[in-house]
């Protein structure tokens, strides 16, 4: 049988001296393996494991069940939110209501780089959208993710390059397998027909493209919400306000 990786969390009720120790050694007398280890949040630990015998897996989660210092929350095929639990050591927060809806704020820039770059690993269509108010990281976020993902990114719209509106790409640009970077508010309020016909035919394209501004994306054409596989919000602290009131207004003055 092909080897596969599982996701194991369990939560330390008491974490006496040679606890982890004790679950290694069961893990071990099952030939199952350790691939990553680290602490996930608070007095909780996650393990990237690696089996060809799917019993064995079954097993484990039975046995573990006795331990009395942990309980297993977590034992699974892992998901992309929990291999990057166990690389960071933390969990991406993700609305309750709203699976595709990812929250980080800017001191977990490197978190949401690297959930960005395992995105982009993706083939086929994508549709990102990103909300975040002025400066708080998010096309920088965007290229540094197209970096680890070993993409070229192109951009269409952008304010980063002086309130840019690309009316064509080149053929090299054009490539379905680069990250295209569109800013709603700009590709929307600024745009003319030629813009609005190279947007039409980037969307309609087998490749990933993210959004800035999605809601204002939206608003302004013909678009629903239904077009984003993913929505990610980056505030500079968790509590702030993502408000186009404050910012929207200059955009028509061009």
């Amino acid at each position: 049988m092909e080897s596969k990786q599982w996701y194991m969390e369990y939560k330390i009720h008491k974490n006496r001296p040679g606890l982890l120790g004790d679950i290694a050694s069961l893990l071990g007398m099952l030939n199952v393996n350790i691939i990553t280890i680290n602490g996930v949040e608070d007095r909780t630990r996650g393990m990237l494991l690696q089996t060809n015998d799917d019993e064995k897996i079954e097993i484990l989660g039975k046995m573990l069940q006795k331990v009395e210092n942990i309980t297993v929350n977590k034992l699974r095929p892992p998901s992309l939110v929990d291999r990057l639990a166990v690389r960071h050591g933390r969990y991406i927060e993700r609305d309750s209501d709203d699976r595709k809806t990812f929250r980080f704020t800017r001191d977990e820039l490197g978190l949401l780089v690297d959930f960005l770059g395992e995105i982009f690993k993706r083939d086929g269509n994508q549709v990102i959208g990103l909300r975040g108010m002025p400066r708080v990281g998010k096309t920088e976020s965007i290229i540094a993710g197209s970096v680890c993902s070993n993409k070229r990114w192109t951009f269409v719209s952008s304010t980063l390059l002086r309130q840019t509106v690309r009316s064509q790409l080149s053929s090299e640009e054009m490539n379905p397998d680069n990250i295209f970077i569109i800013d709603g508010i700009v590709s929307t309020i600024r745009s003319n027909e030629r813009h609005h016909s190279l947007l039409q035919e980037i969307m309609e394209m087998p490749s990933t493209k993210v959004i800035e501004h999605p809601d204002i994306f939206i608003r302004e054409s013909n678009f629903d919400y239904s077009t984003f596989t993913t929505i990610i919000e980056l505030r500079n602290t968790p509590d702030e306000e993502i408000s186009y009131d404050s910012f929207t207004v200059n955009y028509n003055d061009f």
